[in-house]
């Protein structure tokens, strides 16, 4: 099922806003690099540094967005940044380090539906401990109620990191189950492609800390989820248009950019 034509000038625009902005804020920090300026040329420089500090908020200012405005389409509700919830009760927590320990010691296989399910039996057992979890990049809600929550990462994340990944994916489902203990709770993590095409997402490093089945979505597994078949080849039709539209713009302002450090 290809995006609508309303769909993809929405995210045409989306996309063109958030460059215009970008390019309108963008402020390099100061920083006199002398070898790589006469190697690579002032405007190959800059170009580089804005590149840098594009992909430390690319998700927030452009995945995020465009997996919304997708949302909007096929599910009831897609919100950004929201919070799972404000409570999880001390038996979940209890149960979730259960399951940490156990993970990190290799004495259990990640099996989600399964710990989903143990964090339900004492989603409201204990005290109810008020929690500042880290907030949903992206909150889905389907027809049928069931609950999606996403946390965007970056093409190649610190393997190191899955951990505290793996702690928070759990968090969401135990605070949501503390608001609602029957809810239909899925969270998962998405890595918006797979920098390693064509040859396949090096999906070991997450091996035995998350469920790759239930708690991973790459690339298309992840667009496709969001915005229907197909949406992942049309989303990168769309990028490409955008940035071809805008190339003079681009080229214009780093042209001025130059122009100012001569």
């Amino acid at each position: 099922m290809a995006l609508s034509i309303d769909t993809k000038q929405r995210l045409e625009e989306i996309l063109k806003s958030s460059l215009i902005r970008k390019l309108r804020d963008y402020n390099p920090e100061a920083s006199y690099m002398p070898f790589h300026t006469r190697l690579l040329g002032k405007d190959r420089l800059a170009l580089f540094s804005f590149i840098h500090s594009l992909n430390t908020n690319f998700g927030s200012s452009i995945f995020e967005p465009v997996a919304k405005e997708l949302g909007v389409v096929n599910f009831k509700l897609a919100m950004c940044q929201q919070v799972a919830g404000n409570y999880i009760s001390s038996e979940a927590q209890r149960v979730i380090q259960t399951i940490m320990d156990n993970l990190s010691t290799a004495s259990a296989e990640p099996d989600k539906l399964a710990e989903i399910e143990a964090i339900r039996k004492v989603c409201t057992q204990g005290s109810m401990v008020l929690v500042k979890p880290t907030k949903v990049d992206v909150k889905l809600v389907s027809n049928s109620g069931t609950i999606y929550l996403i946390d965007i990462k970056t093409a190649k994340p610190n393997a190191g990191g899955f951990k505290e990944f793996k702690r928070t994916l759990l968090e969401w489902v135990a605070t949501t189950l503390a608001d609602d203990p029957q809810a239909d709770v899925k969270t998962f993590i998405a890595i918006p492609y797979n920098p390693y095409e064509p040859a396949a997402y090096a999906r070991w490093t997450m091996r035995g800390m998350l469920d790759l089945e239930q708690e991973l979505k790459v690339a298309s597994e992840f667009w496709d989820f969001v915005g229907g078949k197909g949406a992942y080849m049309d989303l990168l039709d769309i990028f490409e248009k955008v940035g071809i539209d805008m190339r003079s713009e681009i080229d214009a302002y780093f042209s001025r950019f130059v122009k100012q450090i001569n």
